[in-house]
């Protein structure tokens, strides 16, 4: 028998080495605690409707590179992968590239390719990026008013 933390749950739960596996005491243990947390936060705290989304807009739309890249798009419209990375000025091709990439996997930019000599690539907002106009409005006159 032994001690450890579930780190997930961040309580202290009893194991058994035998086997590799954990006893029957750690499942026990954080039933009982998890029931119990569940009680006392449904009487001390009101209920919410839904989570907050801020945590995944943030993924979608967080960091340096992708609000630059997305504010062009949307207000400059299509772009060539050269227009893109001159236009954001200190980005790497590297992450110019990855940024792209993770903007088009979460479907707020489009790619399209051309199958031409050279190749040519153009970048395009999608319409669920397109949404995002009035927030970038909105970040401009708060800039506007306390800058």
């Amino acid at each position: 028998m032994g001690i450890g933390i579930d780190r997930q749950e961040g309580r202290f739960f009893v194991y058994s080495i035998k086997n590799d596996t954990i006893g029957m005491e750690r499942t026990q243990m954080l039933e009982k605690a998890s029931k119990s947390a569940r009680q006392k936060s449904d009487t001390n705290q009101p209920a919410q409707a839904e989570p907050c989304p801020m945590p995944d807009i943030a993924k979608l739309i967080g960091g340096k590179w992708k609000l630059i890249i997305l504010q062009i798009l949307i207000f400059q419209g299509t772009k060539r992968f050269n227009e893109l990375r001159r236009l954001c000025d200190g980005v790497t091709q590297t992450m110019l590239t990855n940024q792209l990439r993770a903007l088009e996997g979460d479907g707020l930019v489009e790619r399209k390719i051309y199958a031409e000599v050279p190749p040519r690539v153009e970048y395009t907002a999608t319409q669920k990026a397109l949404d995002l106009e009035e927030m970038f409005q909105a970040m401009h006159s708060w800039w506007l008013r306390h800058s």
